[in-house]
């Protein structure tokens, strides 16, 4: 099963839960951004849908993919 994180192409940054509230938010870094880290491709798009927007260029990063 393949494991897929959001970037922003824009800023770098990462779509990850908040440690405050768990609602997803822009992290900086890496580590942090892991949190974020999505098996279903469908859940993942649904994040890009539902918390980005399309200045964010985000993308989706397969972390299994070498």
């Amino acid at each position: 099963m393949a494991r897929f994180i959001i970037q922003s192409l824009a800023s770098g940054k990462f779509l990850a839960p908040s440690p405050d509230d768990g609602q997803p938010e822009w992290a900086l870094s890496l580590r942090d951004g892991l949190a974020g880290v999505v098996e279903d491709t469908e859940r993942a798009w649904q994040l890009v849908s539902d918390w980005c927007e399309p200045e964010d260029l985000p993308q989706l990063v397969n972390l299994d993919d070498a």
